[in-house]
């Protein structure tokens, strides 16, 4: 374990990607190869493989009263700790430097095994005794890469892409096939044993475990939409949760995962028997959206936010917020990866999936397509005559023959409630993972409010310095009352100068939250405004993001809560077609 923490420090201490790489080679190459598979998956931030559906459970604030017990230190010390570096394992480091063992011989296979032992536990208490047992034995600068698997978050500038192109340099195989195989597996330590072996080929898709979702660049109008390719397919961009299903003749038949790659099945149980219309084995792309059974249309995700972060969906949310699977792209169908193929094909190829679905329905002209070229096809669950209709929707697909025409139809899919439109390169193969120009995302911002910066709070990582989470608030009347909160925006220079301001006037210090004098007006920009119990106001802006700082403005003159309630209501009830 000791020369896994030693290669991450050294790989934290380097900013060059290149070097990064070669050192980690170098590491794979010196170790056995089980020790190498295991050293992968820690490096990729992960305790088990990602297709694993394990979880070690150890919360943060567990580790936080393990490490002071372990350490002797205070709450205020721990603190202290934790405030200079913005990471538990840097503050685990600092705190058991004069306490831990200066030598181990702890290993990463003894690790992974003590992981395996955590996962199994049942109960704060067995868990903590094993984290406890376990950083016993290691020196503080293993302790510190212990922590940080356990939480996942490992900050020392390495992605899993680049753990993939060193597992390339160190077994002389190709970035290509080390990314395709892991990708396949969900396992990077398999396939650096594939690697090692010379047998990257032989990765075969992994069903059930999801595969990156391909992403989209933004552009800013239909003008520049059209200088990336002469033939699109275009799409309504839908407003609700991307979504990967993967359906099978074996159980468990259905699995829908989000594109955090997790498992979302039983938020979405009415889903299940729609799917299973399919008659081969499938992996779809699509979103989940709420559903007007009346208008046939999706419903701006407010409504779908009822319905998300239950662990149980009761029949009564079913009926009240009856939701739609809008498929538009096929990965997997029958045997056979189909990634690699043009969009034009997969199109063609998810056209027949309908075609041949079990119970196929189709619903009429008007709603979710508006003016598209067709009626998109729908699998009917079996149980769809006991209750709302459930339904599993193929995206309808235009095309554009200009950037006028373009621009009309965004209009229109604004109208019907969208976010904008999808513009796909026909030509484009599905890469998973990866944004580029292949797919690009036309959308307007819902709109701006001007807010007052009320609260403010220190940073992580490399902002764990300076006060970078930003809570804001909208007037009612002689009130303040919060309304999100955001961290993206502004510049570092801003972040800082802003930084010195707020320590200067600052109300109330509550460690890492400081409640600072309601003085600081900020314009935001956000996609949707939901209900919210979490802030004052009621409401919450979906994807708060910064877009300046107001010296021009007072904070009498920041937007109201009878605005914030407005473009609620107007986003909730569109215009009809």
């Amino acid at each position: 374990m000791h020369a896994l923490a030693k290669i991450a420090e050294a790989i934290g201490g380097t900013t060059k990607k290149t070097e990064k790489v070669r050192l980690l080679a170098e590491y794979f190459r010196s170790r056995t190869v089980d020790e190498a598979a295991i050293s992968a998956v820690f490096l990729s931030g992960r305790a088990f493989p990602a297709w694993e559906e394990v979880t070690l459970q150890v919360g943060g604030a567990q580790l936080w009263r393990v490490v002071g017990m372990l350490a002797h230190k205070s709450e205020a010390l721990l603190t202290a700790a934790y405030r200079r570096h913005g990471d538990l394992g840097a503050a685990a480091y600092e705190v058991l430097r004069s306490v831990a063992p200066a030598h181990s011989t702890l290993t990463v296979l003894q690790v992974a095994e003590a992981f395996r032992a955590m996962a199994r536990a049942s109960g704060p208490a067995a868990k903590s005794a094993l984290v406890t047992a376990l950083l016993q034995q290691a020196t503080p600068l293993e302790a510190k890469y212990i922590v940080k698997i356990i939480t996942g978050e490992l900050r020392i500038g390495l992605k899993e892409s680049l753990v993939e192109e060193a597992i390339a340099k160190a077994y002389s195989a190709t970035p290509a096939g080390v990314q395709r195989a892991n990708m396949l597996l969900g396992d990077i330590g398999e396939t650096l044993r594939l690697a090692d072996a010379g047998r990257l080929g032989e990765a075969r898709l992994r069903l059930f475990h999801p595969i990156g979702f391909m992403l989209a660049s933004p552009v800013e109008d239909a003008e520049e939409a059209f200088t990336y390719f002469d033939h699109a397919a275009v799409e309504d961009k839908y407003d609700g949760i991307r979504a990967q299903a993967h359906v099978a003749d074996r159980e468990p038949y259905v699995c829908l995962f989000s594109r955090t790659l997790d498992e979302v099945t039983e938020s979405f149980p009415e889903l299940i028997a729609p799917l299973s219309t399919f008659t081969e084995t499938l992996v779809l792309d699509g979103e989940i959206v709420a559903w007007d059974t009346s208008e046939h249309r999706a419903l701006p995700f407010s409504e779908l936010q009822k319905r998300l972060g239950r662990k149980k969906v009761s029949e009564a949310i079913q009926r009240e917020v009856p939701v739609a699977y809008v498929v538009f792209d096929v990965l997997y169908a029958g045997d056979k990866l189909v990634i690699d193929r043009p969009l034009r094909e997969r199109s063609a190829l998810l056209d027949r999936v309908f075609a041949a679905a079990r119970r196929p329905v189709t619903v009429g002209p008007t709603g979710v397509q508006g003016r598209l070229t067709f009626e998109p096809a729908v699998a009917a669950g079996p149980d769809a005559s006991a209750g709302p209709p459930v339904q599993v929707i193929r995206a309808p697909v235009a095309a554009a023959d200009s950037p006028q025409h373009l621009a009309e139809m965004f209009e229109k899919a604004r109208e019907r409630g969208n976010e904008g439109l999808m513009i796909k390169d026909l030509e484009s193969p599905y890469t998973p993972g990866r944004r580029g120009r292949a797919w690009l995302k036309l959308k307007r911002e819902l709109a701006t409010l001007d807010v007052v910066v009320t609260a403010v709070e220190w940073g992580h990582g490399k902002r764990a310095n300076v006060l970078s989470d930003y809570t804001f608030a909208v007037r009612d009347g002689d009130r303040l009352l919060s309304v999100g909160k955001a961290y993206s925006g502004l510049t570092d220079a801003e972040i800082a100068k802003m930084t010195k301001w707020f320590l200067e006037h600052t109300l109330a210090d509550q460690g890492f939250v400081r409640l600072v004098e309601p003085k600081v007006v900020i314009e935001v920009a956000f996609n949707a405004v939901m209900r919210s119990d979490r802030h004052e106001s009621g409401f919450a802006l979906r994807f708060p993001r910064i877009l300046r700082l107001r010296d021009d403005k007072t904070p009498h003159e920041i937007d109201t809560l009878e605005t914030v309630k407005e473009i609620y209501k107007r986003q909730k009830f569109p215009q009809s077609v």
